[in-house]
């Protein structure tokens, strides 16, 4: 059975109550010109999804009984406050050629080729995703930080990455992915030296 199902269409509260008792979450499709739809999703196959991350850089082709299959991206998924799992999905249709805003996670590669990092260094993180501007049908996994060369002190901003073709950041400005931190000995020994 597929994990996608469309609304039965009646009230709105009675549908996402008796998803929920069928296992399902209840969702929405809209965006693309057409009539927002509701759906269900299979609660298990939803959970799995946003437990292997990264489901909001996803793109998914939905396939719905008697209507062609379209392409959609998740754009929310609201949460139980209290247990945190997933309680609605919302969807939006989507072409391959469309420009669409996504964050992206941010891989750092080549840690042994550091001297910073070998020197005892940390890798600081600021930014583990960034958001992008990218096509839809070529939605990148991830974007790569090489630290090869990499030494104490250095920052690692968004124009240093080698982006994807027809990617772009969603900001303008020059903003900081990570850098190198000093170990803390090291900061401890630098102070000693400047204060004598």
């Amino acid at each position: 059975m597929h994990p996608w199902r469309t609304a039965d269409l009646y009230g709105e509260n009675l549908w996402h109550a008796r998803s929920r008792r069928e296992g399902y979450v209840p969702g929405i499709i809209y965006g693309d010109g057409a009539e927002p739809q509701p759906i269900k999703v299979k609660y298990n196959y939803l959970l799995t999804k946003l437990r292997q991350g990264r489901f909001l850089q996803t793109l998914f082709n939905l396939k719905v009984e008697g209507q062609p299959d379209v392409h959609v991206v998740c754009r929310g998924v609201q949460r139980d406050v209290v247990k945190d799992l997933p309680t609605h999905v919302d969807f939006m249709r989507i072409h391959d050629d469309s420009r669409i805003e996504l964050f992206i996670h941010v891989t750092f590669i080549n840690h042994e080729a550091s001297p910073g990092l070998k020197r005892g260094g940390t890798l600081t993180v600021v930014r583990p995703e960034v958001e992008l501007e990218v096509t839809a049908g070529d939605i990148p996994d991830h974007i790569t930080v090489d630290l090869t060369g990499k030494v104490i002190g250095d920052v690692i901003h968004i124009n240093d990455v080698v982006l994807p073709e027809g990617a772009k950041p969603t900001i303008a400005r020059n903003f900081v992915i990570a850098n190198i931190a000093a170990p803390s000995g090291l900061v401890a020994e630098e102070a000693a030296e400047a204060s004598t």
